[in-house]
């Protein structure tokens, strides 16, 4: 694994124009685009290509379609995991989804960040001398038996711990406490799930 991708796992500064970060993305790309030409009977080339999208995920995963995945292999889906129509995936970062994780319509995964400032945000000429822009992210962790509802939001950095409901509609940018009900924008506690 080249420097500028570990950069990029580990939250730093990195270029995403990379050869090596070039090919991962072409794949996962071309494997969402393949996976949202099939139907829900074509269980076998789905498996495939979840197979070949996500080598790191456990029994049971079921994505509805269609779907569109930044990288894919920095993503880790627990056992069980089902998601609507329309997941996205930015994982520039680790995304770690626990295990019993059910999605609504409209779920975005979102690692990545881009500098408030404009001069160091917009594409510029590099050491290299080619012109590219700079990235950075930090990582999403969702826990266990967690429900995200249709149009959610997880923000760069977050992590949700087991056992919450993510109210539809809402954007998760901050942490996220154990048996947690989250609604609004942005995200806010407004009660503990409990009997």
């Amino acid at each position: 694994m080249e420097e500028n991708t570990k950069n990029m796992l580990a939250g730093l500064p990195y270029r995403p124009d990379t050869e090596e970060l070039g090919e991962i993305s072409t794949k996962a790309h071309r494997l969402s685009r393949d996976y949202n030409q099939t139907a829900d009977e074509d269980k076998e080339v789905r498996k495939a290509i979840i197979d070949n999208l996500f080598p790191d995920h456990g029994e049971g995963v079921y994505l509805q379609g269609p779907i569109e995945v930044d990288y894919g292999k920095f993503t880790k889906l627990g056992k069980n995991f089902y998601a609507n129509f329309n997941l996205t995936i930015l994982d520039t970062c680790p995304v770690t989804i626990g295990d019993n994780v059910m999605c609504g319509p409209n779920t975005s995964l979102v690692t990545p960040l881009h500098p408030l400032l404009p001069e160091q945000r917009n594409a510029r000429l590099q050491a290299d001398r080619k012109i590219a822009d700079i990235e950075y992210g930090a990582p999403i962790k969702i826990g266990d038996n967690c429900w995200l509802a249709s149009n959610v939001k997880v923000c760069t950095g977050v992590t949700i711990r087991n056992n919450c409901v993510i109210g539809a509609g809402s954007v998760v940018t901050k942490a996220i406490p154990d048996k947690s009900l989250v609604l609004g924008f942005p995200g806010r506690v407004v009660r503990k799930i409990n009997k």
